[in-house]
């Protein structure tokens, strides 16, 4: 399972979005929103979201991401937010009451698990009334793009056909990457309805020196993440869906 990787850590456009998902929490009387963070590695997300006053509950698997996850905790202070789960992302309705949770993530994990769907309905189903499922992959028409400018088309044409954006014998960790249609099918077909989807990294990952302007590009990622086309290539895909009604 993944660790805490870009994949999972978001851009200010995923941040800002959760930030509004956890003041709607609070406005409905959560002083304290209750998160779940499956695959949640090392705490990226998880430690500051409990430095901002939630009560986090990290599912993963990894020891050593979960010794990391600890160690940063209990630098910021927070261990006793932090509630950690040492099991798979499929035992997550094992140590989730059912609509239990103001916000589930599952950040850079829907590429790797075995059964994609079988981890969405879980995450719908510990989501509580009101809340939201933030979910971040791998955007397969950004793995094209990419590929094919630099060159290699042969492996553009190969990700173009292949069913679940991957190349065989691939050196990439990912066993899938998904494309707008898909992760939106995918979130519906568990019962979600789909109130954003956004670009993480439009162009980002792949601007050469991009650290020298690194506020003018960070102004412009947010602006692009909900423009389509320019959405629709970004290296990663997040959307955020809410529990039918």
């Amino acid at each position: 399972m993944k660790t805490d990787t870009l994949a999972a850590r978001g851009s200010r456009a995923v941040r800002r979005v959760l930030e509004a998902e956890l003041s709607a929490a609070r406005a409905r009387g959560a002083e304290h929103p209750n998160v779940v963070d499956v695959g949640g590695g090392s705490g990226g997300w998880a430690v500051p979201l409990a430095a901002a006053g939630c009560l986090v509950t990290v599912v993963e698997p990894n020891p050593n991401a979960l010794a990391t996850l600890r160690r940063r905790a209990a630098e910021e202070g927070v261990s006793d937010r932090i509630t950690v789960v040492a099991d798979d992302s499929d035992a997550l309705g094992a140590h989730v009451a059912p609509g239990s949770a103001d916000l589930v993530l599952a950040h850079g994990l829907l590429e790797v698990v075995d059964d994609p769907a079988a981890v969405v309905a879980a995450l719908a189903k510990a989501v509580a009334p009101g809340g939201a499922v933030s979910v971040l992959v791998a955007n397969r028409s950004a793995a094209i793009l990419q590929r094919a400018l630099a060159g290699r088309l042969a492996e553009a044409r190969q990700l173009l056909s292949h069913a679940d954006g991957v190349l065989p014998g691939e050196r990439d960790t990912v066993l899938r990457r998904f494309d707008v249609d898909g992760v939106q099918a995918m979130l519906e077909a568990a019962g979600l309805v789909v109130a954003l989807v956004q670009g993480d990294g439009v162009v980002s990952d792949v601007m050469p020196g991009a650290g020298a302007r690194e506020d003018e590009l960070a102004e412009f990622e947010l602006a692009a993440a909900t423009v389509s086309p320019l959405r629709d290539v970004a290296s990663r895909l997040h959307a955020l869906a809410r529990r039918a009604s």
